[in-house]
């Protein structure tokens, strides 16, 4: 009973946070709106903090009511990098979540449940990753949640997992893998199809769109870009995307360059053979690939696409990559859509060198995946999938206060 009155007070304090968040301010007379009082830092926190809450659906995964976890619990998150600041927010969140049950649940001292959330030092490495799970796994946590840097690389780790009883969740990303009990991230077909209609507003419903994603072995990215170009072919009849290209597949841009450079044929032979007249190719390809930068390798996309307008970039990467090389070849007029909102992007965002942002909510995600791995723990089922919402910023509206709950940049 004291538990369950200590959750219920707690609720109420928070719905009182929440009013006091959105409640219209107390209108005063004149000579008394000096005097009122702004919000202190940790109301305005709080106020944040329900915000991004309030965007996850279903609900349920926007509060800790009823996960009566064993004492010591101890959950682990596993994110793309480290420290960035998009990472920064997924572990704050997943805190958050773990504050909340301990101070719900009374839990003290070593009863207390426990969150550890790490990441590859170097944003998107596989290997990593790969050696920080079995790392985890080693240490037999109560559930663990991923976010997947390529979508294919864990699964044999998985089968551990699941022999050593260990429930899996995913987060911003998305694992053909049999076993995971749940799946939390931004509905990424719907955002990037709203992307598209924001360029085609922005080019006036005509132009060449280039789109460009952060990493092909990731199923996250590739529903980015392949749902911007639907929307745009099949609801944009006088625009056209001109082709998706993927950071991490340079190489078959600068073997084209390398290939022009040295006359060489376009293609290797499709059997893989050399020609007595052409044995030393491989040699000569790879001196000419040698001196090839990826700056160079960008610069080349927009010489073979010379009419883009707009561009698409599914991460802040991506987006930035674009941003200062439209700044260079002086192709400043050009639109630019991108996600996420690091403190480059929003600063690219005011001087006017960004459009529009796709703003994701990662402090949701962090605080849904500690819901989704209690209620694994507690066999209390989950949904499938747990959409934590989205939001489309622009130099108009960032300044708005529902805008600014939503960013992540500190």
């Amino acid at each position: 009973m004291k538990k369950k009155r200590t959750a219920v007070l707690i609720c109420m304090c928070m719905t009182g946070l929440i009013c006091a968040c959105t409640a219209e301010p107390e209108k005063l007379p004149a000579p008394a709106q000096s005097e009122r009082k702004e919000d202190t830092q940790e109301e305005t926190a709080e106020c944040a903090k329900q915000a991004k809450l309030e965007a996850i659906s279903p609900s349920a995964y926007g509060n800790i009511d009823g996960l009566n976890v064993e004492p010591a619990a101890y959950f682990s998150i596993i994110g793309k990098a480290g420290s960035e600041e998009y990472w920064s927010m997924v572990k704050e969140g997943a805190e958050a979540a773990v504050a909340d049950l301990n101070k719900v649940l009374g839990y003290e001292g070593g009863d207390k449940a426990k969150v550890d959330y790490s990441g590859p030092s170097e944003p998107d490495n596989v290997d990593e990753q790969i050696n920080i799970l079995d790392e985890e796994l080693a240490r037999y946590p109560s559930a663990l949640g991923i976010a997947v840097i390529d979508s294919q690389s864990c699964n044999v780790q998985f089968d551990l997992a699941v022999q050593n009883g260990i429930p899996i969740i995913t987060y911003d990303t998305i694992s053909s893998y049999q076993g995971i009990m749940a799946n939390i991230s931004t509905d990424n077909k719907k955002a990037s199809a709203e992307a598209a209609v924001h360029m085609a507003e922005e080019l006036e419903e005509k132009g060449q769109v280039l789109v460009l994603g952060n990493d092909s072995r990731s199923q996250t990215c590739r529903q980015r870009t392949e749902s911007f170009a639907a929307e745009i072919e099949e609801n944009h009849s006088e625009m056209t995307v001109t082709e998706i290209y993927y950071m991490d597949k340079l190489d078959e841009v600068k073997e084209k360059i390398a290939r022009e450079r040295a006359g060489l044929p376009e293609a290797a032979p499709e059997d893989g053979e050399l020609s007595e007249d052409t044995a030393d190719e491989a040699a000569v390809l790879e001196e000419a690939l040698s001196e090839i930068t990826d700056e160079e390798a960008y610069e080349y996309i927009f010489e073979k696409n010379p009419d883009i307008n707009g561009i698409f970039a599914s991460n802040g990467q991506a987006a930035m990559q674009m941003v200062n090389l439209c700044g260079k070849l002086e192709k400043e007029d050009t639109v630019i859509i991108g996600y996420d909102s690091d403190a480059e992007e929003i600063e690219a965002l005011t001087d006017g060198k960004i459009t529009g942002l796709i703003v994701q909510n990662p402090y949701g995600m962090g605080y849904a995946a500690i819901v989704a791995e209690a209620r694994c723990i507690l066999e209390l089922g989950n949904e499938a999938e747990i959409d934590t919402g989205y939001t489309w910023v622009t130099a108009d509206n960032i300044d708005s206060k529902d805008i600014q709950r939503m960013l992540y940049t500190k």
